[in-house]
């Protein structure tokens, strides 16, 4: 498993440049060009992806070997499981919190509070205590949930209503962040590795690596990030917070604006059968993502593999997905998203029932679940950008993070009561009905894939004709193309 988690990483990044040299060959499109050659627009654009590019390499380094370092502790595989609920529930508290901070305490503030909580977070790593392990898992799922929603906020309202540059330039930005993200998350595992195995460091070191990235990261946000814009998020004043008799004024119309657009968020989930379909889709796709983070690391680590090189090869498989979308939705081949998220769920279903084979108690098959894992991240590289593109187009701009939040809710929940339902599984077992549970786990992630699947189906069916759901240009059903 050695040799071949090295030769796995190395035909993936053959296969990542390949397909990359192929893509940037493609002529990009003149709304790129235009805002690339804005000075003002680059300079805005270089202040805020150095801040957010170092929040996501602090992020990347804790995945390789998380799981790793509470077995180094001892821990039994219950025992972890409840640590990854408590993450997952923590997330689910603060989801709807990460939307209101930023309101009360400004944006800046606010990632500020990221890189603090985020650096105990990893302090709590040094604990043997199940206690400040369970503290670091909540403040984890706070910091997540910051990291999801803070930064994009004020991105976007710099871009919108501080600089007044076009919004067609926004996704520019976050294409960038998409394709860094995908090399650091490769990066990482490669660094984490270096310091945890090659230099004998431990599974903690990458934790404590982390820190001085969110040091660095709090320090761009204090210094270089200039004051929050006189204005609020809707081009309201915002009442200043020092005066003291302005913060019950002001906490009774953030909370007021908070229900009102939970409210609103409902309401558009509940009108649009295409949002519920999409949302059915994310939710049950993404829960059995937190699922394969937990059993990654337990299927493959007795093996022997070198757990930051795995996840290097994880992170490439998806670059390569992500690839493949940006070349499959290009002139000449103009594949419709909605297709290639239907073959993303495909993959992942076709993986896990892989993995229902390659993880039989007694008679585990290492490379097989590996190759399993590989293609479940290309399959992952295809499903971010289709679903993205079709949340777009059928979701409200100005209530998209309303709404993606009530998707997130059952999303974490079914990941809580899978982890749960494998936490009774093994919790006072030996380890070869551990094995059983975890198997009985992959069943039943398949059986999650084909309920998404059937949910992609009944999408299609319900926007046959829809021009939202299809990229410009393209051919509708009973009419000429465009």
């Amino acid at each position: 498993m050695f040799v071949t988690a090295y030769l796995a990483f190395i035909a993936l990044v053959g296969l990542v440049v390949a397909l990359e040299i192929t893509a940037r060959r493609l002529a990009s499109s003149q709304t790129t060009q235009t805002a690339v050659a804005n000075p003002a627009f680059r300079g805005f654009q270089k202040l805020f992806l150095k801040v957010y590019l170092l929040a996501l390499w602090a992020d990347w380094l804790q995945g390789p070997y998380l799981y790793k370092l509470y077995r180094h502790y001892n821990f039994l595989e219950s025992q972890i499981a409840i640590l990854y609920v408590c993450g997952l529930g923590s997330c689910v508290l603060f989801s709807p919190v990460a939307g209101w901070l930023p309101q009360f305490l400004g944006r800046r503030q606010t990632c500020v509070l990221f890189c603090v909580s985020y650096s105990i977070c990893c302090l709590t790593k040094l604990s043997r205590e199940y206690f400040m392990l369970i503290l670091g898992r909540v403040l984890g799922g706070l910091s997540t949930s910051l990291l999801t929603t803070t930064f994009e906020s004020w991105y976007v309202h710099g871009h919108i209503e501080v600089n007044d540059f076009p919004k067609e330039w926004i996704p520019v930005t976050f294409s960038k962040v998409a394709n860094w993200n995908h090399g650091l998350a490769v990066a990482a595992g490669l660094v984490a590795n270096l310091f945890a195995e090659w230099l004998g460091l431990g599974p903690v070191a990458p934790f404590l690596l982390a820190i001085p990235s969110l040091a660095v990261c709090a320090w761009f946000v204090i210094f270089q990030w200039g004051r929050e814009n006189s204005e609020g998020m809707n081009g309201e004043k915002s009442v200043p917070l020092l005066n003291p008799l302005n913060v019950p004024r002001l906490q009774t119309t953030a909370r007021a604006r908070f229900w009102r657009g939970c409210l609103d968020g409902l309401r558009c989930l509940l009108s649009d059968r295409r949002v519920m379909l999409l949302g059915g889709v994310q939710a049950l796709f993404e829960s059995v993502l937190y699922i394969f983070v937990f059993l990654w690391t337990p299927v493959l680590d007795p093996h022997g593999p070198p757990l930051g090189i795995v996840f290097s090869s994880l992170m490439a498989a998806s670059m390569a997905g992500s690839t493949l979308f940006r070349l499959a939705t290009s002139p000449p081949y103009r594949l419709q998203p909605g297709h290639l998220l239907c073959l993303a769920v495909l993959l992942a279903f076709f993986s896990f029932f892989m993995l229902t084979f390659s993880t039989v108690p007694g008679q585990p098959r290492p490379r097989e679940s590996l190759l399993a894992f590989l293609l479940l991240e290309l399959a992952c590289g295809l499903y971010f950008p289709a679903v993205s593109f079709l949340q777009g187009r059928v979701i409200p701009v100005e209530r998209r993070g309303v709404v993606l939040a009530w998707f997130r809710l059952p999303l974490h929940l079914l990941a809580c009561l899978g982890l749960l339902a494998l936490h009774g599984e093994v919790s006072g077992t030996g380890a070869g009905e551990a094995g059983s549970g975890t198997r009985h786990m992959f069943i039943g992630c398949a059986a999650m894939m084909l309920a998404a699947l059937l949910a992609v189906v009944s999408l299609f069916t319900v926007g046959r004709n829809d021009a939202d759901l299809r990229l410009e240009g393209t051919r509708i059903e009973g009419e000429l193309e465009i």
